[in-house]
């Protein structure tokens, strides 16, 4: 078993320095250069394989790239933010907000860890930049890039498949989803998870049709085209829509109030994210809740297993979700 004198010897600082670092000690004061050392030598030997966990409270760093465009979205990811500050403040964790990615890189010997949240103007030349000098991360409701980081997020996969079931189980025959285009982090568009497990495991659903609207960004402006599409190409609307967001489903709420529309007697709506709005729109919406703090919980886990075991895989975990019902579908 790897020891403190080892790690002194090696890491060039005293036995007392090392043993009290190690131990958590809150009285001691050293530099980050100092701290971020005497780690990387600790692992380096060894010294945590045969220990339940690090007691070492690491200098992370949380990257926040939300574009700020949409008050309903944001709202989403500030909820986000607030509880991994949350998780952090509980553990007595140091964390530091970094709006930029490029002076998080700068910067990125002080801290030994990060948390992301959003990739807005972030490319995966900037990812791969930061991997070197930062490769202990963990992005929380995304996964950028598989290959890097780690990553926790909401199994919205299930949430489709659950939705599907439900729906089936209560008899609705013509099902149709509503939702945004996915973009990589290059600006493509691509097909959300979303979208894909809808028209895949539909078809395996005994149900006599379904329809798909996806087009633009998720903003309200946009839930409401998505809720003018569908109107103007269903002779009959389907008997229930499963939407992507909240954002989206405000927008089509209103679409289809105007129209004169009653959900659920015309159709039916389940959403996803269970935002504070969810309850107040008319009429409320049955969505699918996303428990911030257990996922931000869990990140701060994997991050800190990954700081202790440089060794080991990256890992990619998705977090299932349950539908709180309201007066949208029942």
């Amino acid at each position: 078993m790897t020891t403190i004198k080892e790690i002194a010897s090696k890491s060039g600082f005293s036995a007392a320095t090392v043993s009290r670092l190690l131990n958590n000690d809150p009285k001691l004061s050293v530099t980050t250069e100092t701290k971020n050392k005497i780690l990387k030598v600790a692992n380096e030997l060894g010294y945590w394989k045969k220990k339940k966990i690090n007691t070492i409270k690491p200098n992370l760093a949380l990257l926040y790239r939300v574009n700020g465009n949409e008050h309903l979205q944001d709202e989403y990811f500030a909820f986000l933010k607030q509880a991994i500050e949350t998780v952090a403040k509980e553990e007595s964790i140091e964390l530091t907000v970094f709006t930029n990615i490029k002076s998080l890189i700068s910067k990125a010997k002080d801290f030994q860890g990060f948390l992301g949240v959003g990739t807005a103007e972030i490319t995966y030349n900037d990812l791969e930049k930061f991997h070197k000098v930062l490769p202990d991360g963990v992005f929380i409701d995304i996964n950028p890039a598989p290959k890097l980081f780690d990553s926790v997020q909401p199994n919205l996969s299930l949430a489709i498949q659950d939705a599907l079931d439900r729906l089936e189980n209560k008899g609705y025959k013509d099902i149709g989803f509503i939702g945004a285009e996915s973009f990589n982090l290059d600006g493509k568009s691509q097909r959300d998870i979303r979208e894909i497990t809808f028209s895949e495991y539909s078809k395996l659903k005994n149900f006599k049709s379904t329809r798909i609207f996806v087009q633009g960004v998720v903003n309200v402006d946009n839930g409401y085209k998505l809720g003018q599409l569908a109107l103007k190409e269903c002779n009959k609307l389907p008997d229930a829509f499963i939407i992507s967001s909240d954002t989206l489903s405000v927008g089509v709420l209103q679409a289809f109030n105007e129209a004169g529309v009653k959900v659920p007697q015309d159709t039916a709506i389940i959403s996803i994210n269970n935002s504070d709005v969810a309850q107040y729109v008319f009429p409320p919406l049955s969505s699918y809740n996303i428990d911030q703090n257990t996922m931000a919980k869990i990140a701060l886990q994997v991050l800190l297993s990954h700081i202790n075991d440089k060794a080991r895989p990256v890992v990619h975990l998705t977090m299932n979700t349950d539908l709180v019902i309201r007066k949208s579908f029942k």
